[in-house]
């Protein structure tokens, strides 16, 4: 006997069940039968009855979502049986927090080349200072007080030029503001 209806395979998840896939199937959309492993998973860690309830509970537009996300924990609960998905976004963020201390690092080794490179370049002229002290460089991105008045200032680098306030040959340019 031949059968004038066109033959479909069913899910993977009716597939894996032993049932036959009806046209209106939960499942059919989220678990197609070219990949049996994602259900597997998702049923060892879930249930075919949680997720179908689950499924069932959301709004259309959600369900692929929630099935990848359900997918992707049962993968990870597979791979770390205690920590599943926490652990993996735990080790990402301890790397995260490594590479931000590279970075930080980094920087303060740039800050520090280039207060060195401008404290050579610069001649010191008349017993200033020429660059930050030391142990500014480090703290070259905080800010610091000025003495509990509000005021903030970050340390500055040194000009190029002389500054009109700080450099008076005569010094009868003081306090004139």
């Amino acid at each position: 006997m031949a059968s004038t209806s066109m033959y479909t395979s069913p899910c993977a998840a009716c597939k894996f069940l032993r049932r036959k896939c009806m046209p209106g199937c939960i499942f059919a959309p989220y678990f197609p039968p070219e990949e049996p492993q994602k259900f597997i998973n998702v049923h060892k860690i879930f249930g075919a009855s949680n997720v179908s309830k689950i499924l069932n509970e959301i709004l259309p537009h959600q369900r692929e979502d929630a099935v990848s996300s359900l997918a992707y924990e049962a993968e990870a609960r597979i791979r770390d049986p205690v920590y599943g998905c926490v652990g993996a976004i735990s080790f990402l963020q301890r790397q995260v927090e490594r590479l931000q201390r590279e970075l930080e690092a980094a920087n303060t080794d740039l800050i520090r080349y280039a207060c060195g490179e401008i404290q050579t370049a610069l001649p010191a002229a008349g017993g200033l200072q020429v660059g930050p002290p030391p142990d500014s460089v480090v703290d070259f991105t905080r800010r610091i007080g000025n003495g509990g008045g509000g005021f903030h200032q970050t340390p500055s680098l040194p000009f190029p030029y002389p500054l009109p306030w700080n450099d008076s040959p005569s010094g009868g340019g003081e306090g004139k503001f």
